[in-house]
């Protein structure tokens, strides 16, 4: 367990680990879902699973959302790309970028974790269909920042390729 938690970079630390832990520790506290874990090693993978699908979810719907109504503007890849080469920050600045959408995530997430508590005791829904709406919804998360990762690394090498 050391060598795994030893081979953790700080962006899957602050932007997987903590968000998962914290909206664990929150979501058990706020709502009558308990996600805490005792068994440590099981509590390491649940809880990065958990921050992974909340940075997921800020990647692929919040941050799209503050961009289209223009909360927030980025600069076009391939600028990101060559001036990362030039200024080492630009990564850091990058990262912690990253972990703010993740940690704003997390609280919208908590919010839409009770309504979600709220609607199912208010409406009678068969006990299996939660879970496989959450399948699905997982499902497409995950195919969808499958699609959105392949394309950065394209538009990656496209960038750095001389001949295009």
């Amino acid at each position: 367990m050391n060598d795994l938690i030893e081979k953790l970079t700080p962006y899957n630390l602050f932007n997987y680990l903590l968000p998962g832990t914290v909206f664990s520790y929150l979501a058990s506290s706020f709502t009558d879902y308990t996600f805490i874990q005792s068994d440590l090693f099981v509590a390491f993978f649940a809880y990065y699973l958990t921050g992974m699908v909340i940075s997921r979810v800020g990647s692929l719907i919040i941050e799209p959302f503050l961009k289209k109504y223009g909360f927030i503007k980025f600069a076009p890849y391939s600028d990101f790309v060559r001036c990362s080469k030039i200024d080492d920050k630009l990564n850091v600045l990058s990262e912690a970028n990253n972990t703010y959408r993740t940690i704003t995530t997390l609280f919208i997430s908590l919010g839409a974790l009770k309504v979600v508590e709220l609607i199912l005791a208010r409406f009678s829904a068969p006990e299996w269909l939660p879970p496989l709406a959450l399948c699905i919804f997982l499902f497409g998360l995950f195919l969808m920042a499958y699609r959105k990762q392949t394309s950065y690394i394209k538009k990656r090498i496209e960038s750095t390729d001389p001949q295009s």
